[in-house]
């Protein structure tokens, strides 16, 4: 084994970066192989082409002959990209995207064959979705389930296939996707934040929620991928001795880039460009081999569509490199994890972002309008939010000193945090006199147009307004950004639609428009001040201020989870026509059942490399000892030989101490194993996996590690940190 670690070193320091082919303006490639709105126009006749615009914008549905004519636009389109096949491309609970390929090729007589797409295969098809993660909505011997397309998201081509994204959902209706929910809440919050708009623009008849995410992960040379079962199964390390230079220097952060990095980077993003991903900016992050990209903002559908379809495009490429890409929230023990902000922000028809200040009082009372809505819908729904970025991986992240604690709270800094203290405390009770309305609006119309400047960051908050946008700092790397962002969009869309109505109470009770939004405000200011923290989220006191203020703390996923089943959610969902209760009840069942899979995989792979790695290399390492004190005595007697043999003698009872622990804790664990696997009901098998099994994983951890340090370093089966993170 060590001999092979070795060689893949080698492999390493002497590997060209893989040179890129491409040497234009990327500008030049941006969209290319994508069916976009100037692709549709060259492809559809003119009536056909403004139909299918008016179905994007309003979700209105596609007449037959209409599909049709979209098909073969789109089928001639992809020929001309030398695609064969064509696929619904879908995002189940599975945590990645779906596809199952057809050929446009059809044979129609003898020695003959066209190439046939019509709006029918366009418009829905039925994939085999027996295996698909259903949470007993539907049977497993039932496979039907329907992937419909989503015209708001332009198909594109990958390779030889037009890929066609699409919604995914059971025979009798409900969501079995991410996609779904996420177009609901988006039309949700469409709807809302319109109604609001009308207080201060006429114009406005369309709000998109926008979307910015920033994707982190690590590169390993897959040579040392190959060596390891733990990251292969699991996608990270289990074991693992810290190296001496991990972060500690900072020297990597924003450091110049590898070349073998840059080249992967170069063409991936390329390839992005190409499928009309924006992504525009790269660098290394704070851990060594962590990287981070970062796109333009997009409209939210189309930009979750784009993350889902730029982590598979990175797996592809980085092998073409033989890099593997580590996606996992946590990937390496004592360095950095990985997250995927969410950058989340509101903008009208009319060009105007709706969490960004204006010129003037009105735009300000606009803006102060959306922001403390916002940060109103996180306090009342913290639990929810905290239960959209929960997963098995992403624990191993939340409050480990690189990102937010699970505790959700809201960071908006120092300057809009005394102006809402300021509101909360000028705002009178009963009518508003001409002299304190026009004081009061005087001190709104004083934001900065520009508030980047204004505060520093607070990287410890897992909500943040960042100026002119929140950004939801606590989404895992690996997660679909779809979870969090139906949640949060419900939840605001929600909000609003509550705003509207006390507004107009207020309103027909004889307040103006202006005095009666004021007044609201200041009563949700008041309302949720306590979600409100300014502070250092890592630190203990914290943890002690949040239980004084009431807010949760669920720090394992299996508590997170339950609130799913709140008779306040599930009204929620309901109220917004996002989730119905059985959609919701059974995506809380995946969940569970996913968390007990991800931790029940760890635990099995803990086994086979404590029982058939560490073992067989320890006692070899062991037995050289014990061989050579054997022949110190043989050849200096007893006493002497035992005297010069002492530091090995030493050696072998930490060896023997660590080992015995590791096998017997395996073993405990093993058993925990066994009366989890006994429950039928995944939210306690949940609980029991987190609370019975899951709590060996660092006390085995401790004494492999140990071991690691101790054993002869090339009797040692696994590669370690030094050699995994410093690929150049």
């Amino acid at each position: 084994m060590a001999t092979k670690r070795l060689q893949a070193n080698l492999e390493v320091s002497q590997r060209e970066p893989r040179s890129i082919t491409y040497e234009g303006k990327v500008s030049e490639l941006f969209g290319q192989n994508v069916f976009h709105a100037e692709a549709m126009r060259e492809y559809l006749p003119s009536e056909a082409y403004k139909l299918v615009l008016e179905t994007i914008e309003t979700g209105a549905r596609l007449d037959r002959k209409v599909a049709d004519q979209v098909a073969s636009a789109m089928k001639d389109w992809a020929l001309t990209k030398g695609a064969t096949h064509y696929t619904h491309w879908f995002q189940p609970l599975t945590g990645t995207t779906a596809e199952k390929h057809d050929a446009f090729f059809k044979p129609v007589g003898v020695g003959k064959a066209i190439e046939r797409f019509d709006g029918d295969l366009l418009v829905q098809q039925e994939p085999d979705a027996s295996s698909f993660p259903n949470g007993g909505i539907r049977n497993t011997f039932e496979a039907r389930g329907y992937t419909a397309w989503d015209p708001s998201s332009p198909a594109f081509v990958i390779g030889k296939t037009l890929c066609i994204p699409c919604v995914f959902l059971s025979y009798t209706g409900e969501s079995l996707d991410y996609k779904m929910p996420l177009l609901k809440a988006l039309n949700a919050i469409d709807k809302a934040a319109i109604d609001v708009c009308q207080y201060f623009d006429k114009n406005v008849t369309k709000v998109n929620a926008t979307l910015g995410w920033e994707q982190e992960y690590f590169l390993i040379d897959q040579a040392h991928y190959n060596a390891r079962p733990d990251l292969m199964m699991t996608g990270r390390a289990l074991f693992g001795q810290t190296s001496a230079k991990g972060q500690q220097l900072d020297d990597h952060y924003f450091g110049s880039i590898p070349a073998r990095a840059t080249a992967f980077m170069r063409e991936f993003e390329t390839e992005a460009v190409k499928l009309g991903i924006p992504v525009t900016t790269r660098h290394n992050e704070v851990a060594p081999n962590q990287f981070e990209c970062a796109p333009i903002f997009e409209e939210c559908n189309l930009a979750n569509d784009h993350n889902q379809l730029l982590m598979d495009l990175m797996e592809k490429v980085a092998r073409k490199h033989n890099f593997r890409v580590l996606l996992h929230e946590k990937p390496f023990a004592g360095l950095n994890g990985s997250g995927k902000h969410n950058n989340w922000s509101l903008s009208t028809n009319t060009g105007v972002n709706l969490l960004a200040p204006g010129k003037n009082p009105k735009s300000n009372l606009q803006f102060l309008t959306f922001f403390v809505n916002t940060i109103k819908a996180i306090h009342d729904n913290a639990d929810l939010l905290r239960a959209s970025i929960a997963s098995a991986t992403n624990d191993y992240r939340l409050g480990a000193n690189e990102a937010p604690p699970a505790i959700i709270s809201a960071f908006i800094g120092t300057y809009l945090s005394n102006l809402l203290d300021e509101l909360e405390k000028n705002i009178k009770a009963g009518k508003m006199t001409p002299e304190a309305k026009t004081e009061l609006k005087l001190n709104i119309g004083k934001i900065p147009q520009i508030l980047l400047d204004n505060t520093d960051r607070n990287r410890t908050s897992p909500f943040a307004f960042t100026g002119n946008k929140f950004e939801f700092r606590a989404v895992g790397s690996s997660a679909n950004c779809a979870q969090a962002m139906f949640v949060l969009n419900t939840i605001v869309a929600k909000q609003l639609k509550e705003f509207k109505i006390a507004v107009d109470t207020r309103i027909d009770k004889g307040d103006g428009k202006d005095e009666a939004i004021l007044k609201e405000l200041q009563k949700l200011i008041k309302e949720s001040k306590k979600i409100r923290f300014e502070g250092n989220g890592y630190g203990e006191e914290w943890v002690k201020e949040a239980a004084k203020r009431g807010l949760s703390n669920h720090k394992d996923t299996p508590s997170a989870l339950q609130v799913w089943s709140a008779k306040s959610v599930v009204d929620l969902f309901e109220e917004m026509d996002v989730l119905t209760k059985r959609e919701l009840l059974a995506r809380q069942e995946i969940e569970f059942e996913n968390y007990v899979m991800k931790v029940q995989i760890e635990s099995r792979i803990m086994n086979e490399l404590s029982q058939n790695h560490i073992l067989p290399a320890t006692v070899e390492y062991q037995n050289k000892l014990l061989q050579n004190v054997r022949e110190l005595k043989a050849l200096l007697g007893d006493q002497a030989g035992a005297v010069a043999a002492a530091a090995q003698i030493k050696i072998i009872d930490k060896i023997a101490l660590h080992l015995n622990q590791l096998i017997s804790l395996n073993y405990d664990m093993l058993e925990a194993r066994k009366v989890a696997n006994k429950i039928e009901d995944y939210h306690k098998k949940a609980f029991a996996y987190c609370e019975t099994v899951k709590v060996y994983f660092e006390q085995i951890r401790y004494h492999a590690d140990k071991l690691e340090w101790l054993v002869e370093d090339e009797l040692w089966p696994l590669p370690k940190f030094r050699e995994m993170l410093f690929t150049k």
